[in-house]
């Protein structure tokens, strides 16, 4: 073998080759297509197979859906207009969409206040939901309930006045006397609230007029905003119940720990719909005769201790999985029990349950549809009854339950997207 370099090679390559693309098959939609539908002979029959049924599943609903009837009188005038086609009998939609949203009872004069009050409801849910708005804006969540009650329900401005000023008055004295003894604080901030509000009884009797929106009964709501207001107003209430459900269950405290077990065994040992029926019918037996307890209250006060068990176990999850060195580092800090939970255990609890409390939130929404087994006209009992009874639109199905289900799957949709959102925001330990 000769020693020169230049002998022992056989070729040394002294300039760079130009860059090639890849290769068709390596890269873009080919490869992609070859990584995900067709990498073998089972998966790319299995694609084969999928794309026909989508084919034949488009094939009969895209007509059915472009071809749609959004302007008749009746059935028999889609079924004219159609003259044997195949579109959808949508003008049912256009003809009846106040009645879907509102009920057939809400004043058609006044759909713009559950208007103004679902778009106000984004906004003061928006300094609750992400952090980046800015913090003074939480005095907006805190008055909407207030403003929300007044635009729906109507009446004098003096009502929801008086209840908050009752609310502020009973969190001045909690936090006066909190310091002192929690219970006291507690204590005195209920019997606090309480006067103010029995004090404004007063006030709104001498002025039943001012600033007064026209009334609307309770058994005038219906449609969908009843749906967005069962569930809203159960979904806040339910997460801080379930949460005291929780820490309670986990006292130390025997007779505290022992009713909050019962509660949560109780209630979720018995169906949703036996508890619409007690709160329709077996709930005014136990009442004076001659009170008038609203029935929207008394189905609130229902899916709200139901929805509570469920997240009550959920959160009893979140706080069994965190490590028992939370609480040790908790007490090693000096902070007191309301201090450890609040700074320390239930932010990591309530993280780890956001699944959880999430999936308790769709389903709560979606069984806000079995009040119409208790004669309220929400979206579904609308469509069941006044809609489809009607000689004019009985028998169109499929357009009105389609669009049923569309609004519950944009509303379950978006909170399923925003608690993922939520999830990756707090994920601070994989940072």
């Amino acid at each position: 073998m000769s020693d020169m370099h230049s002998e022992s090679v056989g070729y040394v390559r002294d300039s760079f080759l130009p860059e090639r693309e890849p290769p068709a098959r390596e890269t873009g939609v080919i490869k992609w297509l070859r990584a995900n539908l067709f990498s073998n002979w089972i998966y790319a029959i299995l694609t084969l197979l999928s794309i026909y049924a989508i084919y034949v599943l488009l094939s009969g609903f895209l007509p059915w859906l472009l071809g749609g009837i959004w302007q008749a009188e009746s059935i028999r005038d889609c079924r004219e207009i159609a003259d044997g086609g195949v579109g959808g009998c949508f003008a049912v939609l256009t003809d009846r969409w106040y009645q879907l949203l509102f009920g057939f009872s809400y004043p058609s004069t006044e759909y713009w206040r559950p208007t103004l009050a679902f778009f106000l409801l984004l906004v003061g849910a928006a300094p609750i939901l992400f952090p980046a708005v800015p913090r003074p804006l939480l005095v907006l969540t805190l008055l909407y309930p207030f403003v929300a009650y007044w635009l729906i329900w109507g009446g004098t401005i003096l009502v929801p006045l008086m209840a908050l000023f009752g609310v502020v008055a009973g969190y001045v004295v909690y936090s006066r006397l909190v310091a002192r003894s929690f219970a006291m604080g507690l204590f005195g901030g209920v019997v606090a609230a309480f006067v103010v509000w029995w004090l404004g009884g007063f006030v709104t009797a001498e002025a039943p007029r001012f600033l007064a929106l026209p009334q609307v009964a309770s058994r005038d709501m219906g449609g969908f905003v009843l749906n967005m207001i069962l569930g809203v107003v159960c979904v806040s209430l339910s997460l801080p119940i379930g949460i005291l459900l929780a820490l309670g269950r986990q006292s130390r405290l025997p007779i505290i720990k022992w009713i909050c077990i019962v509660f949560i065994e109780f209630v979720r040992g018995v169906p949703l719909i036996t508890l619409l029926f007690v709160a329709n019918v077996v709930l005014a037996y136990f009442l004076p005769p001659g009170t008038n307890f609203d029935l929207i209250l008394r189905v609130i006060i229902m899916i709200t201790m139901f929805a509570s068990a469920y997240i009550a176990e959920v959160i009893r999850g979140g706080l069994a999985a965190l490590p028992r060195g939370q609480y040790e580092g908790a007490e090693s800090l000096g902070l007191d029990y309301a201090q450890s939970m609040r700074l320390i255990i239930l932010p990591q609890a309530l993280k780890i349950s956001i699944p959880g409390i999430v999936n308790v939130a769709v389903g709560l929404f979606k069984d806000t549809t079995l009040v119409s087994i208790i004669s309220m006209f929400d979206l579904v009992g609308m469509i069941r009854g006044p809609i489809l009874a009607s000689t004019d639109w009985n028998g169109v199905y499929w357009e009105l339950y389609g669009f049923a289900a569309l609004l519950f799957f944009v509303v379950c949709y978006s909170i399923s997207q925003y608690s993922q959102w939520l999830e990756r925001q707090l994920a601070t330990d994989r940072r």
